[in-house]
């Protein structure tokens, strides 16, 4: 191509682009009005929409922090969504663990069942057997008990053949020693004497094991026993040992060669109106006021056994010197009871028309009692009957029975003392003095060991002393400064006299 060809082109091309131009100019004035309208409401809502970017724009940043937040919750609960598949994962070994362990306890189980259900019917086995048992052991001891009866029904009837032979033996030395005093008697006096002895039915005896008592003149021990009233005395048999029972609710026991205190026995309720001790020196019973008898071991002090069934206070008891375990008591409710010391249970239970005051034992089943009504009664405790009442006093306020059973002392509140003979119910002495007077209902007078001696106390503070074979003066032993209540004399010779609060022993 030439330069002109090219010049003329590039002409062309200038023409072509200033005729486009105008073209344009042309175009755009034509349309001017159009754009003008389009570009009005676009520049008025550009301010709007600006606002409404940058809202979606806050909004946008909000969302993306919410989404952020979900992130790492949802970070969490896909952790632990894995702690928690862990977990159960362990829980469910765990549950297979246990189900294993419960197959093995059920396993288990059904053993222990069937070694109980063995056990089972071994111990069924063993408890018949055992009531087999049982059965032949209380056929043993019932015949065990028939041969105890019968074996202690032996010994009572073996025992009062062998006194029955030592009275035998007693009245026959007594006749000897009056045949010899008779023939060593010069002179009609003598014989007179004699005569005389025989007519009043008093011959006197010296019984084996027993020396004659001295009369006590003076008091060599004072004892503080007991506040408010020492109302019952006695000593253990065949001992030095005295026992006492105050309104202080106290048993105690003293040497009575010492005045030492060596035990006290506790548990009382009431005062103590009477004591005794059974034929073996091992349990001491007292007599309440709480209508209560109280029984304790005399070795240890140990409360053996509380016997109740009286209604009212009871006055006396006293053991049988025969049978270890049978006592009787007496009451204000007009009741005798018997009770045996082995079970602590009342075996018989005697009424009577008048309040017995006092009762003793005679022998193994006859017991003799005074009563308000002054009459003096025996009993036999087997069938529960009266086989003899005698007057005696007006009113009998104690009962005392000698150490041989041959006599029974009785006091009544006309102040008088009455000695009765056992073999004939007879009256074979009668002691009384000018100062002396029962202490109410107290004042228990006893026998000596010897039997020729009754002591009394006085509502004066005075123990009066009779002879029982000869007709003198009583001898007044003075020194209590208050009534004297009870008195009791040791087979080994101390007499022992208690007032209100102390208790004196004389030789």
């Amino acid at each position: 191509m030439t330069m002109a060809e090219a010049e003329a082109g590039r002409a062309a091309i200038r023409r072509a682009l200033r005729s486009l131009k105008r073209r344009h100019l042309a175009e755009e004035g034509a349309h001017r009005p159009a754009i003008e309208a389009l570009t009005r409401p676009f520049a008025a809502h550009a301010l709007e929409w600006k606002e409404k970017a940058e809202k979606h724009e806050l909004e946008l940043q909000q969302c993306y922090k919410a989404q952020s937040r979900l992130s790492e919750q949802l970070v969490t609960e896909i952790e632990e969504g894995k702690a928690s598949k862990a977990l159960l994962k362990e829980k469910e070994a765990t549950v297979t663990s246990l189900q294993a362990e419960l197959e093995k306890t059920s396993e288990e189980n059904v053993q222990l069942k069937q070694s109980i259900d063995e056990k089972t019917k071994a111990l069924d086995l063993l408890i018949q057997e055992h009531q087999a048992v049982k059965a032949e052991l209380e056929q043993a001891l019932t015949k065990l008990k028939a041969a105890e009866d019968e074996n202690q029904s032996l010994i009572d009837r073996w025992m009062l053949e062998k006194m029955k032979d030592a009275e035998k033996l007693n009245e026959a030395n007594a006749m000897y020693e009056e045949m010899v005093l008779k023939l060593k008697t010069a002179g009609v006096g003598g014989i007179q004497h004699n005569a005389q002895q025989e007519a009043d039915g008093i011959i006197r005896r010296s019984e084996a094991g027993y020396m004659e008592t001295p009369i006590p003149s003076t008091c060599t021990i004072t004892i503080r026993a007991h506040d408010g009233g020492c109302g019952s005395l006695m000593f253990e048999h065949n001992s030095d040992k005295l026992i006492s029972g105050g309104q202080d609710q106290t048993v105690k026991i003293w040497g009575a060669y010492t005045g030492a205190l060596t035990s006290t026995l506790h548990g009382v309720l009431g005062s103590v109106n009477d004591l005794a001790v059974t034929n073996d020196n091992k349990f001491v019973v007292a007599a309440c006021s709480s209508n209560k008898l109280f029984v304790w071991e005399v070795n240890g002090g140990r409360p053996h056994h509380t016997l109740t069934g009286h209604t009212k206070n009871v006055s006396s008891v006293d053991a049988s010197w025969v049978k270890s375990f049978v006592v009787a008591s007496s009451s204000n409710d007009r009741t005798i009871k018997i009770w045996d010391l082995q079970t602590g249970f009342c075996k018989s239970t005697i009424m009577s028309a008048s309040n017995p005051n006092s009762l003793a034992f005679i022998d193994g089943d006859i017991i003799c009692s005074g009563h308000r009504d002054g009459n003096l009664r025996l009993w036999d405790i087997r069938s529960g009957k009266c086989t003899t009442q005698i007057a005696a006093h007006l009113d009998v306020t104690s009962v005392c029975v000698s150490r041989s059973k041959k006599f029974i002392l009785t006091s009544g509140r006309e102040n008088v003392h009455n000695l009765f003979d056992v073999r004939t119910l007879e009256v074979c002495g009668t002691f009384r003095a000018t100062g002396n007077r029962v202490a109410g209902s107290f004042g228990k007078p006893c026998i000596s060991p010897d039997e020729n001696c009754i002591a009394a106390g006085s509502s004066d503070g005075s123990v009066y002393i009779w002879s029982r074979l000869k007709n003198e003066v009583p001898t007044i032993l003075e020194g209590h400064s208050s009534p004297v209540l009870a008195s009791a004399w040791c087979g080994l010779g101390p007499l022992a006299t208690s007032d209100r609060n102390h208790i004196y022993i004389w030789s």
